[in-house]
Parts: structure tokens; C-alpha cells; sequence
């Protein structure tokens, strides 16, 4: 690791391969008007051949400039020049964004695993690639550096090949190399690499980075996309232990999180021990950390992102970032509208393989809002013109700063509860009216309102049994209905006539919905849930509901028979207790059944103050809090 510097590379090469080596306007003289040149990707832009080219503009009429993703100036891409350049990109950065939404250039979108299979089969072919490159070693073999991805193989098969040889480039290692005789022309250079620093983070994107980094388990492998969003992930992982990076791209942050000791990669099932990545951007700390470094491997495109090489890693787990979602899971990550504003990417590679890992996760998230505040990103419908990027098919986790709703296998009516309860709460009410018209949801939940809003974090908790077995409490939640469902139906006679006081044989919608849906202030309902393969299982509710005339609430609770006995019901009322004092209610009440001994017993042990009266069978509680 450290600085490039004359050990780590041939230090005869100028002499060595003086036959090869050119000024950039003697190598771009080779060009000719109508030609297709590919220019580096990111921060390996060779900047002294975009220059050279650039100033050759007037001797070349018609050339396609093909590209990834460039930073930086791009000179090329000024509206003057579209007589002489016309750019087609693969993505689209800030440089070219104008060009090609005035329709001054082209946007090609594809799955960043494809690109290299265009050049290879001919069916886009180069007539030119402008690369940069480190100095040769003592082999022969020059390292591409920072930027592999799809330079290799453009390099590999573009019919002239010119190479800006920077020895201020890092030396990275991994399938990054080529044979100095694979190049045409050698450009010697000595100049910095462009560098950049990552945005900041922002109150929004810390809360979706806390919460992606919930889902993220120890021994997983991530993949962090580009954005803000990913990017601020990273920052919360430094608690995790033995994860594993197969990613297309990182920063400087790669850096603190590997040396947090979060990263060994030493579950990874390809690859063991290495961080996988085909480019990465940042400033000098970041190359200076990466050069010569073994931790790091660098490998095109064709592998890095291959959906079946990222499915057969473990729990693989893909952070991506969208514009918009409709409320059916419609994933549009590459344009506002009808104008083209980024591109696919490697979201569909590194989602379809992450869904497919055993224990994997694919994780969409984005603000719940435009940057302004006055646009919710989560829409009834996709704005006109706007692309599907993931669809509804492929779409399982989608975080914003509001929760996490995990939407595969879902109906659409599952999907519309979920996405809308993670919304700005602010366009709750309208998502809800909009999802009734579009017939998503049915017309009896028209009155849920403030239903919609989640509970705070707070009224999350755990209990270990003596067994070793966590149940998790939380907040009932939207989409909690099917569960809850299945709780009630599975609920014994005895159980059924005990906490409803009434031998009812089935469950109308209206009353599953009033369990589900509540505000989370004068009501609230927490369910004990354990985790299954499938998502989780709820095996108890309890709740409360608050008379505001005597700041008392009304409470009851079930646990489902197989679970009784183990301190269930008594853990769930001690944790409703103490989310209702917070609330700064004075006491609960109760009716309970004179056959039901275990309630009875739960509220006479408690620690509060207890009053009881018997009539008609029934006793009713009265119960203060210290």
C-alpha cells in the first residue's frame, strides 16, 4: 500500500517502448471524422487525451463518443461541437445531463452486464478507446486502475487503443492488468487523478441509512450503488462483523469501514477475503489507501456484475436508490418523466442477483420526498413518460426515512398498505384516496387517516425466553393484517371467548381493519411477533385504547394458545404500561371474565395500584400508575 513510486513499475519503460510513445496530438491524429471512440470511465478519465481530442474538433465531423459515466469537465459535450461529437452514453452524470435532455446526445440504457458483450459481438463496434493506464511493470503489464469496469474490454476491443500512462494512477490489483503490446499508442503523463469527494449526508439520508443498516446481518455481502443514500449506509455498518464488499463501485468511506474491522469478507463464498469492486471514485487518501493493496481485487464489468456470480454469494446484499415508485412497486431509478436523468446501471444485476442469494437482500430506498418537500417519490402512479428500471416483479425491500416495506410476493393491495405507510406523512391521505380510486384498496379503508402513521422506535423490545427463543414486540403496522388474520383463526374457542367475551365464529373485515389500523397516540397495539423464514408470525396482541373524559385506557390483550405459560402476556402488559406512561395516561381498565385466571393474575402482580369488582361474572379493573 502508499504512493505510486518508481519501484512499482518499470523504470526503463520510456526507453523500453520508446517506439510506442506519442504526444496526445500525434496519437489523436490517427483518428478520422466518423469514427467510434470510447473515453475511460469516472475519475480515470485520461483528461490529457479528452483535451487532445477536443482540440482536434474541427478535423472531426460525425464521431461517436461512447462512454459510462464520465466527472468532471467534458469538453467534448458543449452544444457547438454537436456538429463534430455526439455523445452516446450509458449513464448519464451532471456533465452531459443538459446535452441529453435537449436531445443533443444519446442515452443508451442497458444493464451495465451487457455493455461489454456490445463491443465483444460487434454489434456496437470501436473504432477507438481512450484509456489511462499505470506505467508497465517489469512484465509488461500496465493496471488500469481506478476505472476497470467496462474499459477492459473496450480496450480489448477497440481496433486502436491509446493509452494516457499517468504514474500518479494507482496500481490496483485483482483482473486489472493488460499487456502494454495490447496498446497502439503510450501517453506519457504525470498529473493527478481527478478526485472527488462524496456529498454530505443529510438528516433524511442518515435516518435511511440506519435503517438499511438494520437489515444488513453480520456475514453479509453488500453491494453500495451510487448515491448519497448508499453512501451514508456505509457509515453504519462499523458494529457489523465479518462483512464482505462485492460491489460495482465505492468511495473514500470503504476506507473507515474496513479499518472499523467490520470488513474481513470472510463468509464470502467468491472471492474470500477481498473486496470486489470494478471502479471506484474519491480523492488521494482513497487511490494512495487501494494501490498495490491485495485486499482489494478490481475485475471488469462481465464479472463484478454478473446477476449469477453476485447470486451465489451469501446473504448478498444490494443498496440501490430510485427516483420514483408507484404504489404497485414500479421502480423508476433513470429519468423524471420523459427526460432521461441518470441510468440503469448495475441496479437490475446487482437486485436480481442479490434476490437470488441465500440469505440475500435487495434493498431499493430513496427519500420519501423531492428534495424541496413538495413532491412525495412515492406516487399512485409513475409520472408520464417515466421508465421502469426494477419492476414490480423484481422489487423486495424499499427503505425511505419513514420504515421498511417489504414488498415481494405481495398483492398489490399488501404493496399500496405498505409503500403508503412509508410515505411522507404528509401525502398519507391523498396516496390512500388515489390507491381506493385506482381500486388497489377497498373503499371501507377511506377512513384510516392518521391510521397510517408509524409508531416511534420506542415502542420496540424484545423477550429471551428460557429457551433461547427472542420474540420481538412492535407496533402493529398496515400490512400486519394477514397476520393478523391467521392469529385470530387460530386462537382456541376458550381464547376467542376470553379476551372478546363472545364464542364468534368468524372475524368481520371491519374488525380486522380497526385492529391494524390505529394512530399510535390515544390507541395503540402492540403485537409479539417471532421471525420465519417467510417474514414473521405474530403470536400475541395487546392493546390500549384511551378515554380522553378520564385520561384512563382501556387494555386487553391474547396470546395464541400454543405460546401461553411462557411470560408472554406479562412481559407485553409491563411494555404497554410503559409506552402508556410516556403517554402521560394515569391508569388502565379492564374487563376481564371470572374464568380467566392468568389475566387476572398478570394485573393482581403487577407493580401498580389494582382495584377489582365482580358483577355478573366479570370483573372490572381499575388500575393506577406510581
Amino acid at each position: 500500500m502508499g504512493k505510486p513510486n518508481q519501484m512499482d513499475y518499470d523504470t526503463n519503460w520510456l526507453d523500453k517502448y520508446k517506439d510506442m510513445i506519442a504526444t496526445p496530438g500525434q496519437a489523436l491524429s490517427q483518428l478520422r471524422p466518423g469514427q467510434r471512440v470510447f473515453i475511460g470511465t469516472g475519475c480515470g478519465e485520461p483528461k490529457k487525451l479528452v483535451k487532445a481530442l477536443t482540440d482536434r474538433a474541427s478535423k472531426l465531423a460525425d464521431m461517436e463518443i461512447v462512454q459510462l459515466l464520465t466527472l468532471g469537465e467534458a469538453p467534448y459535450a458543449h452544444k457547438k461541437l454537436t456538429d463534430c461529437f455526439l455523445v452516446n452514453s450509458f449513464f448519464i452524470a451532471d456533465n452531459i445531463r443538459e446535452l441529453i435532455q435537449e436531445g443533443l446526445g444519446k442515452y443508451t440504457p442497458i444493464f451495465l452486464s451487457d455493455i461489454p458483450r456490445l463491443f465483444s459481438s460487434g454489434q456496437l463496434p470501436l473504432d477507438a478507446a481512450l484509456i489511462q493506464v499505470t506505467p508497465p511493470d517489469e512484465r509488461g503489464k500496465v493496471s488500469l486502475g481506478i476505472s476497470v469496469d467496462i474499459v477492459k474490454s473496450a480496450a480489448e476491443n477497440a481496433s486502436l487503443v491509446i493509452a494516457q500512462v499517468n504514474s500518479q494512477m494507482p496500481r490496483t490489483l485483482g483482473d486489472s492488468f493488460i499487456d502494454v503490446y495490447d496498446l497502439d499508442f503510450l501517453v506519457p503523463a504525470d498529473i493527478p487523478i481527478f478526485e472527488t469527494t462524496a456529498p454530505e449526508s443529510t438528516e433524511v439520508t442518515r435516518r435511511i441509512g440506519k435503517r438499511i443498516a438494520a437489515l444488513i446481518e453480520d456475514g453479509s455481502t453488500i453491494e453500495v450503488g451510487i448515491g448519497r443514500i448508499p453512501h451514508t449506509a456505509v457509515d453504519f455498518l462499523k458494529e457489523k462483523q465479518n462483512l464482505g464488499i462485492h460491489t460495482e463501485m465505492f468511495t473514500d468511506n470503504i476506507i473507515d469501514l474496513v479499518e472499523s474491522g467490520a470488513v474481513t469478507g470472510a463468509r464470502k463464498t467468491l472471492d474470500r477475503g477481498k473486496i470486489v469492486a470494478s471502479f471506484c471514485f474519491g480523492t488521494r487518501r482513497l487511490y494512495d489507501y487501494i494501490h498495490n493493496n491485495p485486499l482489494f481485487s478490481f475485475r471488469p464489468t462481465e464479472y463484478v456484475n454478473n446477476p449469477f456470480i453476485i447470486a451465489k454469494q451469501y446473504k448478498m446484499v444490494a443498496i440501490n436508490t430510485a427516483l420514483e415508485i408507484d404504489l404497485t412497486g414500479q421502480v423508476c431509478a433513470d429519468s423524471l418523466g420523459t427526460k432521461f436523468y441518470s441510468g440503469i446501471g448495475g441496479q437490475v444485476d446487482f437486485n436480481s442477483g442479490a434476490a437470488r442469494s441465500y440469505g440475500g437482500k435487495a434493498i431499493i430506498a430513496l427519500p420519501s420526498t423531492t428534495s424541496d418537500g413538495n413532491t412525495s417519490r412515492i406516487v399512485a402512479k409513475l409520472s408520464p413518460g417515466a421508465g421502469v428500471v426494477t419492476t414490480r416483479g423484481d422489487v423486495h425491500y424499499v427503505v425511505t426515512e419513514y420504515g421498511v416495506a417489504y414488498l415481494h410476493g405481495k398483492s398489490v393491495r399488501d404493496r399500496a398498505l405498505a409503500l403508503i405507510s412509508i410515505a411522507h406523512p404528509r401525502f398519507l391521505e391523498t396516496l390512500l384516496k388515489e390507491a381506493i380510486e385506482a381500486k388497489y384498496l377497498r373503499k371501507e379503508l377511506a377512513d384510516v387517516g392518521e391510521s397510517f402513521i408509524i409508531a416511534p422506535h420506542e415502542a420496540k423490545t424484545s423477550l429471551l425466553l428460557d429457551d433461547g427463543t427472542k420474540i420481538n414486540f412492535r407496533p402493529i403496522h398496515p400490512t400486519d393484517e394477514p397476520k393478523m388474520k391467521d392469529l385470530l383463526y387460530t386462537l382456541s374457542q376458550d381464547a376467542v371467548y376470553s379476551r372478546f367475551m363472545t364464542h364468534v365464529q368468524r372475524f368481520p373485515y371491519k374488525q380486522i381493519k380497526d385492529f391494524v389500523f390505529v394512530d399510535h397516540r390515544k390507541e395503540v397495539a402492540i403485537v409479539a411477533v417471532l421471525p420465519e423464514a417467510h417474514g414473521e408470525d405474530i403470536i400475541a396482541v395487546g392493546r390500549y385504547y384511551l378515554d380522553p373524559r378520564t385520561n384512563r385506557a382501556e387494555v386487553a390483550f391474547v396470546v395464541r394458545d400454543d405460546w401461553q405459560g411462557r411470560g408472554i402476556g406479562k412481559f407485553l402488559f409491563r411494555h404497554l404500561t410503559n409506552i402508556a406512561k410516556r403517554h402521560g395516561i394515569s391508569g388502565f381498565t379492564a374487563e376481564v371474565l371470572r374464568e380467566n385466571k392468568r389475566m387476572q393474575a398478570i394485573f393482581n402482580n403487577s407493580d401498580l395500584r389494582v382495584r377489582s369488582k365482580l358483577n355478573d361474572d366479570i370483573y372490572s379493573f381499575e388500575m393506577d400508575f406510581n
